[in-house]
């Protein structure tokens, strides 16, 4: 499925914090939005059953031959 692309508009602040929190998880300040997001949704029951997973990042796994 492909991604969909937003424009947001933050307070420089907000920004900042949430550039913070990503950086201490090893994430993008795009892919912590998209965890708290997908968070939010499913503590208030409306995550839809079909939403797909997080894409995985990074490099992937040391091969263990």
């Amino acid at each position: 499925m492909a991604r969909k692309v937003i424009s947001l508009r933050l307070d420089p602040a907000v920004h900042d914090a949430l550039a913070r929190w990503a950086a201490e998880d090893l994430r993008s300040t795009n892919a912590q939005i998209e965890v708290l997001l997908r968070d939010a949704l499913r503590r208030a029951g409306r995550l839809p059953s079909d939403v797909g997973g997080l894409p995985r990042r990074g490099r992937p796994p040391k091969d263990a031959s």
